[in-house]
């Protein structure tokens, strides 16, 4: 089986590895984005799937539009495309260019959390359980007949980075055996219901601005959702603070952002309904701290978060 790879970031990774580490399997070529300037020196780096991909001597591409490639892609004449957080929308021509077509590793159970941010979608929302789902791309959005789906539970406290790392790992064999599957023809793909979709738009910073106003269940969820990218956050007399890990806690009664009481473990924030209690924080222009030596650094008792623009 012959196979072109389209992936970018670290939840690729496990993916292009099994796909590489397969006996029946030829990655003719690896397309991923450009290098991108990365650090407080803004030097290129190469994005993780194009590292690994050069470490086993696979061609890598950089297009900046894949279809620019159409003519190279089509030249390989690969059974089928596999694609996994590429980070750019494939044209019907690009869909077209392998004998079977392309097939996607999503990370939820679809026909949920159709869109750019599934795994942060399911925490918002408070999920249980979520899960992956390999589906033959078409045009639409996520909207494919489904080849293969395996489900995990939520684990407590999991945030968002560490409950796409489970699901990359997770993924990986069961998107192998789905292409396998597929250009074999012993899968048949199975049509979504579209009329039990759901959608998980593209996050921005702003989304993950705290509103205090709103229960501590849900900013308990925000944080974890939002966390590591683009990080949960509020203000503290006028400066950004990043909240990277917070807790339900029992806490005096208090105007919503008031840092009601302090705890040994960290500050305790009133919320709409319930409390918060701040776990891991960063304030700006500062490393990460806990709870406790933010307290003893910058005295919060009383103090209202959010009360100023973060």
């Amino acid at each position: 089986m012959r196979i072109v790879f389209l992936g970018t970031p670290e939840p690729a990774v496990p993916a292009l590895r099994a796909f590489l580490a397969a006996d029946d399997v030829e990655v003719a070529a690896v397309i991923t984005n450009p290098d991108r300037p990365s650090g407080r020196g803004h030097r290129l780096r190469p994005p993780p799937v194009k590292v690994v991909a050069q470490e086993a001597g696979a061609p890598a591409w950089q297009p900046v539009k894949p279809r620019a490639l159409l003519d190279d892609l089509r030249a390989l004449q690969a059974d089928a495309g596999v694609v996994v957080a590429y980070g750019a929308l494939l044209t019907g021509d690009v869909l077209a260019a392998t004998r079977h077509g392309f097939v996607n590793l999503h990370f939820s159970l679809l026909p949920a959390w159709r869109g750019a941010a599934p795994v942060q979608a399911a925490l918002l929302a408070g999920e249980v359980e979520t899960g992956l789902s390999c589906f033959v791309l078409e045009r639409g959005m996520d909207t494919g007949p489904i080849l293969a789906q395996a489900r995990t539970p939520v684990r407590p406290g999991e945030t968002a980075g560490e409950l796409m790392t489970r699901l990359a790992d997770l993924g990986a064999p069961v998107l192998v055996q789905a292409v396998r599957g597929f250009v074999g023809g012993t899968l048949e793909p199975q049509p979504q219901d579209n009329e039990r979709a759901t959608y998980a738009p593209k996050i921005v910073p702003d989304d993950a601005r705290l509103d205090w106003a709103r229960p501590a269940a849900d900013l308990e969820r925000a944080v974890r959702a939002f966390n590591p990218i683009p990080g949960a956050h509020t203000s503290l007399r006028g400066q950004r603070l990043k909240v990277h890990r917070a807790a339900l806690a029992d806490a005096s009664p208090g105007e919503p952002g008031e840092v009601v009481d302090v705890w040994p473990e960290g500050p305790v924030v009133a919320c709409g309904q319930g409390a918060l209690r701040l776990v891991e924080v960063q304030p700006a222009g500062k490393p990460r701290m806990d709870g406790a030596a933010f307290t003893n650094g910058y005295r919060p008792q009383g103090a209202r978060l959010g009360k100023e623009a973060a």
